[in-house]
C-alpha cells in the first residue's frame, strides 16, 4: 500500500460515520490477535484539556525514559500524526505498512458478512498494533467521543484513568445534561483502577466518585482551589512562546510553556498521574518532571503561528472552551486590539460561544470549516452580528486571513478559533507564507 492509496482508503472510511459500540473494535482486535492486551495505558477523557494533559504526560514519561506511546485525535495537520511514540509521529513507510494489515482485518470481517468499521474503529486498532509491536513500555491514550462505548475503552490494562473537566459536548450522542455525558466519559474507570480528575462542576464529580465507589477505584481529586496562581511571563513574540511558573507540592517554580492558567489545572492533572505511577513502580526524578513540563507542547491550544502581526489559534470549540480562551485574552493581550476569525459547527452550542468570546473583539470575520457539519459563514456572521455590529463573512480562508492582518495593522492581533478543521488550513496558509 502507498501513502496516496493509504491516504484514499482513511478519506473513504471516513464517509461511514460515527457507530458507538465496543463490538466492532473487539472483533477487529480479535482478528489482530488482541494487540492492547499486550499494552499498559493511562486513559484520558472529558471535554476541554485531553490533548494538553496527554502532552504533559506523555513528555514527562519520555524524558524519564520510558518508550511513550500516544494517540488522540482529531490531528491538526497531518492525519498521522496521531500516532505518535516518544512525541515522533509514525513514518509514512510504517503508517502504509501497518494500515495494510489493519485494512486486510477490517476486510475480512466484511467477507464474513459483517460491517466494516469505522474510522475511528481502525484508528485505535491501528495504534494497539502499532504500540505493541514497537515495544512501548506505556500508552497515553484519549478516547475520541465519550468513554463508555467508545472505541478505545476495549483497553483492560489501565494504570490511571485520568478525567478531564467535562461539559457540553456532543449532545446528540452523550446527553443533554452534565450528568449524562458524565456518565458516559466516566465508563473509562474499570474496577480497582486509580482515577484522576479536577476542575468538576459538583454533579460531574458525584458522577465520577459514585462510579469510582461501584468500581472499587482510589479517587485522586485536583480541584481547582489548590491550584496556585500563575506567574505569568509576558508573551515572548519574537519566540512565539509563553512561560508561566506555579507550585506543585513541594515542587516550587514549575515552568511550562503552554499558555493561559487553564495550562496550569491540566499540569496539575498529569503531575497526579505521574504520583500515581510512581506509586505503581514508575521512577521519575524532580529533573525528569521539571524538564518534560517545560518541553510539553500542544499544536492548535493557544498556539502562536507568527509575530507580524502576532497570529494566535485556538480549538475553543465548545462554550466551556470559549470561555476558557476569553479568560486567557483577557490576561496576555489586555491592552491589544484583537481581531477574531472564527468557524464553528453547527452542532456545537455556537450561540454560547459567541456570547463568551464577541465581547472581547473589535471585529469578528467568520469562515466556513472544511466539515459537512459546518455553519456557513454566512449564517454564523448573522448570529455574530446579533451581538457584536462590527462583522464580516469571509468567502474563504484566504479572504479572512488577508483581512484579519489589515484590521490588525501594527499594534493588533488576530485570533482564529473554533473547529480545528479550518484551523489547520489557516496554520498552512500562513507557514505558505512565511
Amino acid at each position: 500500500m502507498t501513502y496516496k492509496e493509504a491516504t484514499e482508503y482513511i478519506n473513504q472510511i471516513k464517509k461511514g460515520g460515527i457507530n458507538p459500540g465496543l463490538a466492532a473494535i473487539d472483533e477487529l482486535c480479535r482478528r489482530l490477535d488482541y494487540p492492547q492486551d499486550k499494552l499498559k495505558f493511562i486513559h484520558i477523557a472529558g471535554t476541554n484539556g485531553k490533548g494538553s494533559v496527554l502532552s504533559f504526560i506523555s513528555t514527562i514519561l519520555k524524558v524519564a525514559g520510558y518508550r511513550t506511546g500516544r494517540f488522540f485525535s482529531p490531528a491538526l495537520s497531518d492525519y498521522h500524526e496521531r500516532f505518535q511514540i516518544n512525541n515522533r509521529l509514525i513514518s509514512k513507510a510504517d503508517f502504509c505498512r501497518y494500515l495494510e494489515i489493519v485494512k486486510a482485518a477490517a476486510d475480512s470481517m466484511v467477507a464474513d458478512g459483517l460491517s466494516h468499521p469505522t474510522s475511528f474503529e481502525i484508528d485505535t486498532a491501528f495504534s494497539f498494533l502499532y504500540f505493541a509491536e514497537k515495544g512501548c513500555d506505556i500508552v497515553v491514550l484519549e478516547t475520541g467521543m465519550g468513554g463508555t462505548l467508545d472505541a478505545t475503552n476495549i483497553v483492560k490494562n489501565t494504570l490511571v484513568a485520568v478525567l478531564t473537566p467535562i461539559g457540553m459536548d456532543h449532545a446528540d450522542y452523550l446527553g443533554r445534561s452534565y450528568v449524562e455525558i458524565a456518565a458516559h466519559k466516566a465508563g473509562i474507570i474499570k474496577a480497582g483502577v486509580q482515577v484522576v480528575c479536577g476542575g468538576q462542576r459538583d454533579e460531574v464529580y458525584d458522577v465520577i466518585a459514585g462510579k469510582c465507589k461501584e468500581c472499587g477505584s482510589v479517587l485522586q481529586l485536583s480541584p481547582l482551589e489548590q491550584i496556585g496562581r500563575a506567574r505569568h511571563g509576558k508573551p515572548d513574540f519574537k519566540n512565539l512562546r509563553f512561560e508561566q511558573l506555579f507550585t506543585y507540592g513541594k515542587l516550587t517554580d514549575l515552568e511550562i510553556s503552554m499558555a493561559g492558567e487553564h495550562q496550569i489545572a491540566n499540569a496539575i492533572l498529569a503531575l497526579d498521574t505521574i504520583k500515581l505511577l510512581k506509586e505503581q513502580g514508575f521512577s521519575f526524578s524532580e529533573k525528569n518532571i521539571r524538564k518534560g513540563l517545560k518541553e510539553a507542547v500542544w499544536p492548535g491550544r493557544f498556539q502562536m503561528i507568527a509575530g507580524k502581526p502576532p497570529f494566535l489559534i485556538d480549538g475553543a470549540h465548545n462554550a466551556d472552551a470559549a470561555l476558557t480562551l476569553a479568560e486567557a485574552l483577557k490576561i496576555y493581550f489586555t491592552n491589544k486590539r484583537i481581531i477574531y476569525i472564527m468557524g464553528i459547527l453547527r452542532d456545537k452550542d455556537y450561540q454560547q460561544i459567541i456570547i463568551n468570546t464577541s465581547g472581547l473583539a473589535e471585529h469578528i470575520i467568520t469562515v466556513t470549516p472544511p466539515d459537512p457539519r459546518a455553519l456557513s459563514s454566512y449564517e454564523l456572521a448573522l448570529e455574530v452580528a446579533k451581538v457584536h455590529p462590527q462583522t464580516t463573512s469571509a468567502d474563504s480562508i484566504v479572504e479572512a486571513c488577508g483581512l484579519a492582518s489589515l484590521l490588525a495593522g501594527k499594534d493588533g492581533i488576530i485570533v482564529a478559533f473554533g473547529s480545528l478543521t479550518f484551523l489547520e488550513m489557516i496554520k498552512k496558509y500562513i507557514k505558505g507564507l512565511k
